[in-house]
């Protein structure tokens, strides 16, 4: 997992990365600081997929006033 380095706004960067830690934690992916080779593709992807599918619900749960 990369570090977010192309995070458009900088402060954005570390909440991100905390993001992607509790995410990992969360659906028990061995996430670790530094380098995470010996994680499968299938489970970097599923972090990633998981968070996008966290960030989707707090955007429709803004949307519609919750």
């Amino acid at each position: 997992m990369n570090n977010n380095s192309n995070t458009s706004v900088p402060q954005a960067r570390e909440a991100m990365n905390k993001f992607k830690y509790e995410v990992a934690g969360e659906i028990g992916v061995p996430l670790k600081q530094g380098y995470n080779g010996d994680l499968t593709s299938a489970q970097a992807g599923y972090v990633g997929g998981y968070m996008v599918k966290k960030m989707i619900e707090a955007q429709e749960r803004q949307m519609a006033g919750k």
